[in-house]
């Protein structure tokens, strides 16, 4: 059985690495046969600092599925076209936003940096950060709307994007029209019904639906589409792939 990992506020917690409580039931979960992929919200870049060496080469979906990892190597980006990039660029100038931009490897970041974002941004120092205008290929875009957010999610509705909220961090997170978690693992070739996923969040809804079983950890109201759901601690979350990593075992 595949098992798919959101990472943040799933099995990694205020952007620090895996625990090693985590990694070793990982570890278990892959030596009981199975297969584990990570699907995040973070790109590959940030994707890996979170991960222990041993797992940086394991199949992996990242911005929400913009990105398709595989042996270490990224196979597949996924960028906004050159049309949305200005609507989108237009938005950003008529309600003055600061913005995390992602190319397919380097970005533009103009937020605060007593945001969670920016402590979790690049910690390897892999990439650079450049103008928004250097960027070539525009793959993820994180906008800081403060308290104009309903104005400028109106704007962004009309565009083709796929959005999603976190209301907790105050950011609107767009990825290009039709890329979301499923998508990417599509791309891995993973298959309808022949997965377990674990996560927290509304990205992780696009692959709730078509797990086999999907595991919602804490009390986000993405849980509806889980058919499982566990506390948001260490131990409980452990348990719970414990007990799926023996129950599908071969």
């Amino acid at each position: 059985m595949k098992f798919v990992f959101d990472l943040d506020g799933t099995i990694c917690f205020k952007g620090q690495p895996l625990t090693p409580g985590i990694t070793t039931a990982l570890a278990n979960c892959m030596a009981d046969g199975h297969e584990v992929i990570f699907a995040s919200a973070r790109p590959i870049r940030d994707l890996l600092p979170v991960l222990p060496e041993s797992m940086r080469k394991l199949p992996m979906v990242g911005g929400n599925g913009a990105f398709v990892a595989s042996n270490g190597d990224t196979i597949e980006v996924s960028a906004f076209s050159v049309e949305t990039v200005e609507a989108i660029s237009k938005i950003i100038t008529a309600f003055k936003l600061p913005y995390l931009i992602d190319g397919d490897w380097d970005y533009a970041y103009t937020g605060s940096e007593d945001h969670p974002i920016y402590r979790n941004l690049d910690p390897l120092k892999l990439a650079k950060k450049v103008v928004f205008t250097e960027l070539k290929d525009i793959v993820k875009i994180v906008l800081f709307p403060g308290e104009q957010q309903q104005e400028i999610l109106t704007e962004l509705e009309k565009l083709p994007i796929s959005l999603y909220e976190h209301m907790s961090e105050n950011i609107v997170d767009i990825s290009p029209s039709g890329i979301d978690k499923w998508n990417g693992l599509i791309k891995l070739g993973v298959l309808e019904g022949d997965f377990v996923a674990f996560g927290n969040d509304a990205n992780d809804k696009a692959m709730f639906v078509k797990a086999k079983e999907s595991v919602c950890v804490g009390m986000h109201e993405v849980r509806k589409y889980a058919n499982l759901q566990v506390a948001s601690e260490e131990v409980a979350i452990i348990a719970m792939l414990q007990r799926l990593s023996k129950k599908y075992q071969c």
